[in-house]
């Protein structure tokens, strides 16, 4: 069965992921890759910048696998994407705030309110400004778009965008969602994974 690997968002949060896999089908392996220096992992002298941490995360992409990935932890999805499609068999981004210009969208700035908050974490994450638009429509793997409709930070218009940009993709609303809704809303986002999971192993 194909494992699936979550990347946590700038928060960097393992236990993030905890309800929403509890939930998921007990057959699949689930591997959360931890960002060195942020929040409980220890920090790495190979990990100090954004490209750096792009190796670490995309040195753990070893088989194939379905990359979930939450807000500032879509930018390194993409990138395992677009440089080891062959092992990324399909893709879940939730309430992703990374990888394209959000200045159209009229976001919430995240990213004062995340040098406040986390005042021991690196603050590269934060001023890191990726856009990968341009490469979306070469990414061939289906993928999974979840959005909360109350989410400031990464608001419906960018899931919106993203839906039409990849080449295979699907986008669902999660009601009175913000952005943490997949924790807070484990059950539902999970019926969506779930779902989806299915499908691609139909398809293979």
């Amino acid at each position: 069965m194909t494992p699936l690997i979550f990347l946590p968002g700038a928060s960097g949060s393992l236990e993030f992921w905890q309800p929403l896999m509890a939930l998921l089908p007990e057959r699949y392996s689930k591997h959360v890759i931890g960002y060195p220096g942020f929040g409980s992992v220890p920090m790495q002298e190979s990990v100090y910048d954004f490209d750096s941490l792009s190796r670490h995360v995309l040195a753990q992409v070893d088989q194939p696998c379905v990359i979930i990935a939450q807000s500032m932890g879509g930018i390194l999805a993409l990138q395992a994407a677009l440089q080891k499609p062959e092992l990324v068999k399909g893709l879940v981004l939730i309430a992703t705030s990374g990888g394209i210009d959000l200045s159209p969208f009229q976001v919430e700035d995240w990213r004062s309110a995340y040098k406040n908050q986390f005042l021991n974490y690196p603050d590269w994450f934060a001023a890191v400004h990726l856009d990968y638009a341009s490469q979306l429509s070469k990414i061939k793997q289906e993928v999974l778009l979840l959005w909360g409709d109350a989410d400031l930070i990464s608001p419906v218009a960018v899931g919106r965008y993203l839906n039409q940009k990849f080449q295979h993709s699907t986008l669902h609303i999660i009601q009175q969602g913000d952005h943490l809704f997949a924790a807070q809303h484990a059950s539902e986002v999970a019926e969506f994974v779930t779902e989806y999971l299915h499908a691609l192993e139909s398809s293979a």
